[in-house]
Order: C-alpha cells, then sequence, then structure tokens
C-alpha cells in the first residue's frame, strides 16, 4: 500500500508529534483502533518516537474530558490486545480546543487536557473571521497556561502582519504549523504562508494533525518533499521537548 511501511524517518528531527486525532470514534479522526494502530505504525516509519492524541472540543465534537480519558484508556487496551511492536509511544492525552462563539471555554476550568507544562493546544474557526478571542486568551496566560495556536496559516483571515497575530506573540502564544500545509494538502495559501511562520521564526512547534490513512499517505509524500527537508534542516522545533 503505496510503499506505505518503507522506512523514511523524515520526521525523526521532531521526534515528538503533539497534533493528532488517532483517538477512535470521538471526532472526524480515526474511526476505530485497527485505523489507529495502522496510523501509528506508518509514522513510526517517518521517524515519530513518540504521539500525544488531541481530540476536538468544539461544538461539533463537544468531548468531555472524563469521557475522553476512559476511552483513552480502552484504546491502549486494544493496542497492547493487537501485537503490534515498534509502535510511537502514546505519551498521554491533551486536546485541540476551539475558541469561538458556538464553544466558549471558561478559564480556569480545571480538567482541560493540555500538554505537558500546562500547554493548551487551541484553534479558531476556520470561517468565523469575527472572534479571535484575545481576551479569554490573556486570561488564560494569567492562570499560568502556555497556549499553542493550532495551525495558523490555516486560518484565511490571519497573516503574520495581522494586528491579531502580533497581540497573540506579545501574549507569548506560541504557534504550530501543520506539516501537511508545506506540500499544498490545504491549499496554496496556506502553503505559502506556513512557509512564512516558520521562516519568520514564528512556529515553534511542527504537528501532522494526522486524522487517518489519507492523512498519512499525504505526509508520506511530503516527506519526500525537498522543500520540507530543508525546514527540518535549518530549522530547530520544540516538539522533543515536550517529552
Amino acid at each position: 500500500m503505496f510503499g506505505l511501511f518503507r522506512k523514511k524517518e523524515t520526521f525523526a528531527p521532531l521526534a515528538v508529534d503533539m497534533h493528532c486525532h488517532l483517538l477512535p470514534n470521538v471526532d472526524d479522526g480515526s474511526s476505530n483502533p485497527e485505523e489507529t494502530v495502522h496510523c501509528l505504525k506508518a509514522m513510526s516509519t517517518l521517524g515519530y518516537k513518540k504521539v500525544f492524541l488531541t481530540p476536538h472540543f468544539q461544538y461539533r465534537y463537544p468531548n468531555k474530558e472524563d469521557d475522553i480519558k476512559k476511552r483513552f484508556e480502552v484504546l491502549k487496551k486494544a493496542i497492547a490486545q493487537s501485537g503490534e511492536t515498534g509502535l510511537p509511544e502514546i505519551v498521554n492525552i491533551a486536546g485541540e480546543y476551539r475558541f469561538d462563539p458556538d464553544f466558549a471555554r471558561i478559564p480556569g476550568v480545571d480538567n482541560v487536557l493540555t500538554l505537558p507544562g500546562k500547554r493548551l493546544l487551541c484553534e479558531f474557526s476556520l470561517h468565523n473571521n469575527n472572534y479571535t478571542p484575545l481576551d479569554i486568551f490573556a486570561q488564560y496566560v494569567k492562570l499560568g497556561y502556555k497556549l499553542i495556536l493550532a495551525h495558523p496559516e490555516r486560518y484565511p483571515y490571519l497573516n503574520v502582519h495581522s494586528s491579531e497575530i502580533i497581540k497573540m506573540r506579545e501574549l507569548g502564544v506560541a504557534f504550530q504549523v501543520n506539516i501537511l500545509s508545506l506540500n499544498n494538502f490545504y491549499g496554496e495559501s496556506a502553503m505559502r504562508k506556513g512557509f512564512e511562520y516558520i521562516e519568520k521564526g514564528m512556529s515553534e512547534y511542527l504537528g501532522t494533525d494526522t486524522h487517518n490513512m489519507r492523512y498519512i499517505q499525504a505526509l508520506m509524500e511530503t516527506a519526500e518533499n525537498k522543500e520540507v527537508q530543508k525546514v527540518l534542516k535549518n530549522h530547530k522545533f520544540k516538539n522533543a521537548e515536550l517529552a
């Protein structure tokens, strides 16, 4: 299948994927444990050693943290029973929290699922350009959270020069560009902006945002992209610091 499990290890410098949707049946990601295992096996060939699962928390997928934790335990047992070896270690469960008018998170909620160091992965709507909640971001920062904005390059209403982006950086918000953006997976605009965020030193992390095998196949193609290889060679990202 597409030479899927041929060793490439292009993304070995990152070591850790801190954004993927491989917890089954909770959002638009993996549909079953078998698909999750298949995706993880392919990620291993690309050089990933560790993975954090980050299911959506938004109005379309109003997940509850306690339920997500239980499903994570079920998945770990299913992976163990599969007998597959050499998979990346699933370090822990976190979340990708959407901040928009339809799913506002109240600062101070203690059970939000974060990456190590109280890092909270968040996103905006890809379509609603009237809501970038800088006031809520500021409240989270005051409470000690370190915010990471997922895929800033994908928001058509924002770019590296946007006042909202500048204010987020002033608040200490880190950015995570999607690797697939760099190979035109989301269109030319996202690709151009993805490279621009990286070249300007405004992307602390690269994430796969893997949902299923279609993303994995695209990730395999991206691993052959010479420009992506240059990015990994010439820029230092903080993924490995998470585990």
